[in-house]
């Protein structure tokens, strides 16, 4: 048996997984099941193999954008479902401790992946959302909501469901006309500007990307409120030196993902100095439904350096020193999979533009990441956490009733 067989041996169980070299030798691993997917990956020269054998985590993605190898029918979806979903993450069995090399590699490794100062954040932050705004529009909804939407309902589409994120985030965050919100990583804007519409509140919209910032300004100027809702390219630990106190109401969506273990109790101590006594910040994430870990190694390298899934045990350590009161904490278990799904096959339905735009390698790049990150939510260790914090415990009624109230209202007026 081949190296690359016995990698996977025992691995593939449901679904049948066919491998072809360029000798034209070929095995089969699995068994054909109803609902399974069943794929066939062409490794086309031996440098390829190798580069799999290597480094299995890192070594397939590299080798499939470099065309080294090929999923039939470009199913790359399929492939990473079928390993993924033949050895999901909550798999029964016993758990034991990990061993000690791991655990002290983790320790050393992972905080200097991730000493996210200013300079380095913006080059992170440049390297993923400054590709290009038209890229985005692309595949994204009308409103560029590149985070993950709300599913209320499975069935539909993605632009009720990112709405119906919106309104979710709106409720939780108990808004009242004339207050002050600071929206931290806005983004394209979308946000921002909802919030605006919805109970008529001031927002300030605060990114590192200035691709997104120009489009924000000019989304805020098409729609005559740019009196009421501004956007400027500062990082969140400037203003918090600047703008104390000054805030009724902090949002943060998809961006506490790049801000890295290291600054977590900067980010924390630095959103409660820029709230009112009374404030109340609503933190949407992608975290993590078990212990610490680490940035899988194509994330880290092709799609967002610097960047890191939180634990919910880290997230709530760090804010618990700002003495941040988390009032409400909701795990959104498989919304982000039904987004990622979409954008997968927005992105696949758009494949001849945005290799004309890009190039055919970063296109195999784009959908090997999506894949990758579907399979994750899916049958891996990725969830979505929404966490709503409180300076002060009588900010807010003592029971969610006031959640689902709101939300109802602000829908009905969409």
């Amino acid at each position: 048996m081949a190296l690359i067989e016995r990698l996977l041996a025992g691995k593939i169980k449901h679904g049948t997984l066919r491998i072809e070299r360029a000798d034209g030798s070929f095995t089969e691993l699995g068994s054909k099941h109803a609902g399974w997917p069943d794929v066939t990956l062409r490794i086309h020269t031996a440098a390829a193999e190798r580069r799999i054998l290597l480094n299995p985590r890192l070594g397939l993605g590299q080798a499939y954008i470099d065309g080294g190898v090929s999923v039939g029918d470009d199913d790359i979806m399929g492939l990473i479902e079928l390993v993924r979903r033949n050895n999901p993450w909550e798999r029964g069995g016993e758990i034991g401790d990990p061993g000690m090399l791991k655990r002290l590699g983790s320790q050393l490794v992972r905080p200097l992946r991730q000493m996210n100062n200013l300079g380095r954040s913006r080059a992170n932050v440049a390297h993923h959302y400054d590709l290009s705004n038209d890229f985005y529009r692309l595949w994204l909804d009308s409103d560029m909501q590149y985070s993950c939407a709300y599913w209320p309902d499975p069935d539909i589409g993605l632009e009720q469901a990112q709405l119906s994120k919106k309104a979710h985030i709106a409720a939780k965050m108990a808004l009242q006309p004339g207050q002050r919100v600071l929206d931290i990583g806005c983004g394209w804007g979308g946000m921002a500007l909802y919030l605006n519409r919805i109970p008529d509140v001031e927002v300030l919209g605060i990114t590192l990307s200035e691709e997104q910032l120009k489009l924000a300004r000019e989304r805020a100027s098409a729609a005559g409120v740019s009196d009421r809702v501004t956007f400027e390219l500062i990082d969140y630990r400037d203003l918090a030196r600047t703008a104390q106190g000054q805030f009724d109401r902090i949002v943060s969506v998809g961006m506490f993902e790049h801000v890295g273990v290291p600054q977590f109790e900067t980010f924390f101590r630095s959103a409660v100095n820029l709230l009112k006594d009374d404030g109340v910040m609503l933190l949407h994430t992608i975290g993590r439904m078990g212990k610490p870990g680490a940035t899988d190694a194509f994330t880290r390298k092709y799609i967002f350096p610097g960047g890191y899934i939180p634990a919910l045990s880290e997230t709530l350590s760090a804010s618990e020193k700002s003495k941040l009161i988390a009032t409400d904490i909701e795990n959104l278990r498989l919304h982000y999979a039904f987004t990622l799904r979409a954008w997968y096959a927005r992105v696949m339905a758009q494949r001849e533009a945005i290799i004309a735009m890009m190039d055919a390698r970063f296109y195999r790049m784009w959908i090997f990441y999506l894949a990758g990150a579907t399979a994750a939510f899916e049958w891996g260790g990725m969830c979505n956490y929404q966490i709503q914090f409180a300076r002060n415990r009588r900010s807010l009624p003592i029971t969610r009733d006031y959640m689902a109230r709101s939300e109802r209202d602000i829908l009905a007026k969409q």
